[in-house]
């Protein structure tokens, strides 16, 4: 089925989020869901449907909410009460990578064509586990397919030895691309649903929508290290194997 959008949503639930921050997270993606602004943007297409899916991601990948059509209110609302179920508070480590590849196979398997493909990516901390998120990012690119990125950047959690300050900048530099890409950061958790509702507009809206948003909201750093998460996995390891 030809649709205006395939739009896939990785969801970070990495060790270093809270139970609190896990709540946050799915309580936020459904008042997004359920909000008018995200139903119009639904209806603004030029055939007025989006495939959607909620993938929770670490180490590995869990979806939660499998390809879904959008078309109505009641389809809307039926995602966001599978987002307030019960689910595992935490998996492990973060590998973005992997999450990128994931969702780049399911836009490839599923039943739907999208004008537009987009994987939506969020996370607290760089990647640190898997394939170089650049190499990554490149396979997912050359499917024109759009990445993305929301960096969590709450300070909050118990991963203060995984921060990373300018979280923003690597994803701008290492995680997110395609035409028309683009970064929201979540300074706090009270910010969280309403940045989540203002991305899903402007992803889900018709085209012309989308080319009024600033495609790059910080200028690319050609010599960002973006093998930055894997150093401080290392460096942490080292710190914890001292004798």
């Amino acid at each position: 089925m030809e649709v205006d959008l395939e739009l896939v949503l990785l969801v970070d639930v990495s060790r270093s989020m809270t139970e609190r921050e896990l709540e946050i997270q799915r309580q936020g993606y459904a008042a997004a869901l359920r909000s008018d602004e995200v139903f119009a943007a639904v209806q603004s297409g030029l055939l007025q449907r989006v495939a959607l899916t909620y993938v929770e991601w670490a180490g590995m990948q869990e979806v939660i909410v499998d390809w879904r059509l959008l078309e109505t209110r009641a389809d809307l609302e039926e995602i966001a009460r599978l987002l307030t179920t019960n689910f595992d508070p935490a998996l492990r480590r973060t590998s973005i990578s992997e999450a990128l590849i994931f969702g780049a196979a399911m836009i490839e398997g599923n039943d739907f064509e999208g004008l537009r493909k987009i994987i939506d990516v969020s996370g607290d901390g760089p990647n640190n586990q898997g394939r170089p998120v650049l190499r990554a990012r490149e396979t997912v690119l050359s499917k024109s397919i759009i990445i993305n990125g929301l960096p969590l950047m709450t300070r909050e959690g118990m991963g203060s030895q995984w921060h990373l300050d300018d979280l923003d900048v690597y994803y701008q530099n290492c995680v997110t691309g395609g035409p028309g890409s683009f970064v929201i950061p979540v300074l706090d958790w009270q910010d969280f649903a309403e940045a989540v509702r203002r991305k899903l507009v402007l992803e889900i809206a018709s085209v012309p929508l989308l080319e009024q948003m600033l495609s790059a909201q910080y200028t690319p750093v050609s010599a960002y290290d973006c093998l930055i998460g894997e150093k401080i996995w290392e460096r942490n390891q080292q710190i914890w194997n001292e004798p």
